[in-house]
């Protein structure tokens, strides 16, 4: 049987691991306490997670953070229904329940791989007038970059390879893993 959060050992064999549980701790502590620094003087800090990549990472992250902070989702989708759809377009599914205008909000990603997400949620957002906006990101793809996109809070730069676990999914499987694995072909 396996333990919680692992898979069956004929499952495991295709996975190497990335990025272990240790590094990754280490790292959300890090960044909890460099955004914690940051928003010190903020009365409130809006969490935006997007779904549903980021629940594992933005539920330890904010966690770790010291300082007064709500949380909210938003869910998007990057990947067209019809083969004639531009490839980086967006569509929004979930939008946040509260008025973000006027609040300091930090956007909170699993993956930036390609761009068009963060940057699409950033346009978004900055629409709804936020005293200030900004990016988060656990890990980002930095050969795949098609977009121009600021992340101001970064874990881990990884190579081009697909990864799973903490949060991130091949077809809905792995994501509770505790830790983030090269899918191996």
């Amino acid at each position: 049987m396996a333990s919680a959060g692992e898979y069956p050992r004929h499952v495991s064999r295709a996975l190497s691991t990335l990025i272990d549980e240790d590094a990754i701790g280490a790292r959300v502590g890090e960044l909890a306490a460099e955004i914690s620094a940051d928003y010190a003087d903020v009365d409130e800090l809006v969490l935006i997670g997007v779904l549903k990549g980021s629940f594992i990472f933005l539920a330890d992250l904010s966690r770790r953070m010291t300082v007064p902070h709500r949380i909210e989702f938003i869910a998007v989708s990057s990947y067209g229904e019809r083969e004639s759809e531009d490839p980086g377009a967006v569509r929004l599914i979930l939008d946040v329940r509260h008025d973000i205008g006027g609040r300091h909000v930090l956007v909170i990603e699993d993956i930036v791989d390609t761009g068009h997400t963060l940057a699409y949620l950033m346009r978004l957002l900055s629409a709804r007038l936020p005293e200030s906006l900004k990016s988060c990101t656990l890990i980002r793809k930095p050969d795949r970059a098609e977009v121009d996109v600021a992340i101001d809070y970064l874990g881990f730069d990884i190579p081009d390879v697909w990864v799973v676990g903490y949060g991130l999914d091949y077809a809905e499987k792995y994501r509770t893993l505790p830790r983030i694995c090269a899918l191996e072909r």
